[in-house]
């Protein structure tokens, strides 16, 4: 699978659970906008089926250098970025990695559960092809367990590995070239916003502005009947230049740490 396979696969996985997506997408296209993706995200547990580092290998050898770390003590989350050496226009990819060391022997023991699903030796495209291997058996009592615990690992759960979000670069549009500007329009057209830490987060003090909608809710079959959860957002991000006259490529971890809660399913 090449990069751009990649990509495509993505897209379309995403915007099959995120009807909003596309909506946003098509709102933009006729006011004349060119949407131009920022960057994607990607989650997985830290099991060795499955840990960063088998899709750091992918990302590497399609000509992507691994950036900066960050993590968030709250979410249990470790999280580095990456960026095409040598594309500049590939989107960045930014990955999390929920340490299960930091939880309790029932909560390990039901993620371990779902990971025999997974072949021993997957590579990163055996596992996006997989998706959701384990989904079928899972209850939605064991989910509503694990979101007791991390919104983070029942997204995972019942979502599988996929884009988690896509990311407008509202450096490249013309009549919604700022945050403010972009959240107006979504509110405008009854988009809900994550508000987690304010609408707006960051600055150009901190040389990156986001915002991103909450979280699409789909209905999902689970092992004991049908019920609602949070799939995908988009997201909107504004970059500024350094000191050096270049544009930030990198990622704030406190406004990263608010936009995660934009998967939480509510109430």
């Amino acid at each position: 699978m090449n990069l751009d396979e990649f990509f495509k696969k993505s897209w379309q996985d995403y915007i099959e659970i995120t009807p909003s997506a596309k909506r946003i997408v098509s709102l933009l296209e006729k006011e004349g906008e060119v949407i131009k993706n920022d960057h994607i995200a990607l989650r997985t547990f830290s099991h060795s089926k499955v840990k960063m580092d088998i899709f750091s290998d992918y990302f590497i050898s399609k000509g992507y250098l691994k950036k900066d770390h960050y993590f968030f003590p709250e979410k249990k989350l470790n999280a580095f970025h990456f960026e095409h050496k040598e594309d500049f226009e590939r989107p960045k990819i930014f990955i999390s990695e929920l340490d299960l060391g930091a939880f309790g022997p029932s909560f390990q023991s039901l993620i371990f559960e779902l990971m025999e699903k997974i072949p021993l030796g997957s590579t990163f495209e055996d596992l996006y092809e997989l998706g959701n291997p384990w989904f079928g058996d899972l209850s939605f009592k064991d989910y509503e367990l694990l979101r007791t615990k991390s919104e983070y690992a029942a997204w995972l759960a019942v979502m599988g590995i996929r884009a988690n979000h896509f990311t407008i670069n509202l450096n490249n549009l013309k009549k919604y070239s700022t945050v403010q500007k972009i959240n107006d329009f979504l509110k405008f057209h009854h988009f809900s916003l994550n508000t987690v830490g304010g609408e707006i987060k960051g600055g150009p003090g901190v040389f990156l502005e986001q915002s991103s909608t909450m979280a699409d809710k789909i209905n999902m079959t689970f092992s004991d009947g049908e019920f609602e959860v949070s799939s995908c957002y988009y997201e909107f991000a504004l970059r500024y230049k350094r000191e050096d006259g270049k544009y930030f490529q990198g990622f704030v971890a406190n406004s990263a740490g608010n936009i995660f809660e934009s998967t939480h399913l509510k109430g």
